[in-house]
């Protein structure tokens, strides 16, 4: 398998990098993302839509994972395989994931001390209100900088915290000016993560990995593999990364959501200070269109 540094278009760059595909998944039990081990109506008025939202689902024991690639390589899953899931008399399962990743890098400590502000607890408060389940990409530096928020989003059965390394430095070069973590160093800055969610107190995380920028290759493919992980990239730019106009956000995410889409968005209010905004119309309008909200774990056990 030959992968290289994905040739996103450059709107998709802009949305997938903040300043600081799809084998088919199997059922196999993920390695421990830490040193210890650590859903339903369907309204009709879109006024109603987004207030009478599903259950939280149930947080799974072993969450789906994928086996790993030609020579041990670390597998990768962008959205769900045309086909996969639970088949409906009008075609594929209607169901999308809409991920957020709570970025900071290990160099912006100084930042967040003169008071940046690198959370978005109204964002995740939004997803609560309107019932949605999805799953939160956070850095090691992140859990670090605010703990008491990832020890509530983490222990919330509406949402899944996945890992988006310590430090929101590249595994490839070059990826958008970020610095770049060594090869040797790899494995070890995603478990330094895992270790920043347990300290928090987080209790949902589940094996999957993002790379910073969706920088990757085969060489980080291979040097990822230890850690166990299941690499997570994504099908829909929401274009949210520096975005000032909420809208447009929300256009470009309902234009390009199908069924078993996976949506990558931000959980930073200072690089992308319009995206509660825009989940305020993605949700209830998408919910109109008959699709449900799901964590990256069901979408991939589907």
């Amino acid at each position: 398998m030959n992968i290289s540094v994905r040739n996103l278009t450059a709107l998709g760059l802009l949305g997938a990098v903040l300043v600081g595909c799809g084998r088919e998944a199997v059922e196999t039990p993920p390695a421990p993302p830490a040193k210890e081990p650590a859903a339903s109506t369907s309204p009709s008025p879109r006024a109603s839509a987004a207030a009478a939202g599903p259950k939280p689902a149930r947080v799974p024991a072993a969450p789906p994972t994928m086996a790993p690639g030609p020579g041990g390589l670390t597998p990768v899953y962008t959205h769900r395989a045309k086909g996969a899931g639970k088949a409906t008399a009008k075609g594929a399962e209607k169901v999308v994931a809409l991920t957020f990743d709570a970025d900071m890098t290990a160099d912006q400590g100084p930042r967040a001390a003169q008071g940046e502000r690198f959370d978005n607890p109204q964002l995740i408060e939004t997803l609560r209100r309107l019932k949605v389940d999805s799953t939160v990409f956070m850095t090691g530096r992140w859990a670090e900088e605010y703990p008491d928020q990832a020890k509530s989003i983490g222990r919330d059965p509406r949402f899944e915290i996945a890992n988006h390394s310590y430090s929101h430095y590249a595994f490839a070069s070059p990826c958008y000016g970020l610095p770049t973590v060594a090869k040797p160093d790899m494995a070890d800055d995603v478990q330094r993560a895992f270790d920043a969610f347990r300290d928090a107190g987080a209790v949902n995380v589940v094996p999957y990995f993002r790379f910073p920028g969706g920088c990757y290759d085969d060489a980080a493919l291979r040097a990822l593999a230890p850690a166990g992980v299941t690499a997570v990239q994504w099908d829909v730019v929401s274009g949210d990364a520096f975005a000032r106009d909420a809208d447009a956000v929300a256009e470009q995410v309902l234009d390009g959501v199908k069924p078993g889409s996976l949506v990558v968005m931000h959980c930073t209010r200072s690089a992308a200070p319009v995206t509660e905004q825009a989940i305020r119309r993605i949700v209830p309008e998408l919910r109109a269109r008959g699709y449900r909200f799901v964590k990256v774990s069901e979408l991939m056990g589907g």
